[in-house]
């Protein structure tokens, strides 16, 4: 089976050394550690041109070079699903996704997801690929968005912006900012909630504010409350899976509508309704990176969708409002 290299340069951000498959298995952000692990069994992974373990301690300046095998493809349909592009290069296609569609196939979905719907959009721009990096299920995924949460996305047409957009995740340099509409009055005007995340140790499909979990940081600033619900801006230092939503939920006001970390499953979904909204109230709403290629800063934002802003304006009039710029 053919290969393709993949060449990194390691750079700690703290400066503290680092276990090589922590490492990786941050910086390579659509690698599970499952491959990563793999890889490293396979001696598929060299640092400095030698096989290391697991275990191997990074300290900054090494080269490292993963042997990815070429993966089977997989016979991914590609269908005319509706995309709201906001911007598209030959690197890459920034996109505003709708509420209640999935990023990418897996385990029983393998068509209706955003995969599916790039796949055609790439087709019907005369065949244009999109980065293998990710694995033949994911072609182009950069980063996620939840099934249910709406909001902005880089995708990556090829395998150097690929790189370098995650590279400018993992460093911060890339901004990523979401709007949440909270459960209950949020006392806090502002904060960081800065708690591990990681699996949960008895649903295995749930995440979870555990002890040895994932480095994860929310920053948060209430925007609006109303007797019974909060509107707050969150700022990404990091990019744990529902990282947003655990962190809400342990402050006690879960993000509305939301079926896993909220109310009652039966609850969130019967205020879904009422409230009429398609997914639970969470936006991707701000965007920002540096080019991989041509290296001028890019920035975008999207407005929260009908349903969210309409359930707002369902609440009345709010009982405080941050106040603007102009006001200050």
């Amino acid at each position: 089976m053919a290969e393709k290299t993949i060449e990194l340069i390691v750079e700690l951000i703290d400066g503290e050394s680092q276990r090589l498959d922590k490492y990786l298995g941050d910086v390579m952000a659509d690698f599970s550690r499952a491959r990563v692990q793999k890889l490293l069994e396979q001696e598929k992974i060299l640092v400095n041109g030698k096989t290391e373990k697991a275990s191997f301690k990074l300290s900054g300046g090494e080269k490292v070079e993963i042997l990815v095998p070429e993966g089977v493809p997989l016979d991914l349909v590609a269908e005319d699903i509706p995309l709201d592009i906001l911007f598209e290069d030959e690197h890459l296609i920034v996109i505003n996704k709708q509420a209640g569609l999935i990023t990418h196939p897996g385990a029983g979905v393998r068509t209706g997801t955003l995969v599916n719907a790039l796949l055609h959009h790439c087709q019907e721009g005369g065949g244009t690929k999109l980065s293998g990096i990710s694995g033949v299920e994911r072609p182009g995924i950069v980063h996620r968005l939840d099934k249910d949460t709406s909001g902005l996305m880089v995708v990556a047409k090829d395998d150097v912006a690929h790189w370098s957009l995650q590279e400018q995740i993992k460093a911060k340099t890339a901004r990523r900012v979401y709007m949440g509409l909270l459960e209950g009055s949020l006392k806090l005007d502002f904060g960081v909630i800065d708690k591990p995340i990681g699996r949960h140790p008895s649903k295995r499909r749930q995440m979870a504010i555990v002890e040895g979990g994932r480095n994860a940081v929310s920053n948060f600033e209430v925007l609006s409350r109303w007797e019974d619900y909060t509107l707050v801006k969150v700022a990404l230092e990091t990019g744990r899976t529902h990282q947003i939503r655990v962190h809400m939920a342990s402050l006690g006001c879960p993000v509305v509508g939301d079926l896993i970390y909220g109310e009652k499953r039966s609850k969130a979904a019967a205020k879904r309704e009422r409230l009429g909204l398609i997914g639970h109230a969470l936006h991707a709403a701000y965007l920002s990176f540096m080019h991989p290629v041509s290296k001028s800063l890019l920035e975008f934002t999207a407005p929260p969708p009908a349903d969210f802003q309409k359930a707002m304006e369902s609440f009345g009039k709010p009982v405080w409002q941050k106040p603007s710029a102009e006001e200050k």
